[in-house]
């Protein structure tokens, strides 16, 4: 997927991917994809624990 614009979690790297879940625009780092979810959705379906840096 090419987009332009920034990731929606640290604003500040480049948005590389979206979310399936949320539909949110994210960076590599907040992108699981063994899920296809952003960091804050895989976080959730796991039971909260967090995956961001």
């Amino acid at each position: 997927m090419s987009v332009e614009s920034l990731c929606q979690i640290c604003e500040s790297a480049p948005a590389e991917y979206q979310c399936r879940r949320c539909g949110a625009l994210v960076c590599v780092a907040h992108y699981d994809e063994s899920t296809g979810l952003c960091t804050d959705c895989a976080a959730d379906l796991r039971g909260g624990e967090t995956t961001t840096e």
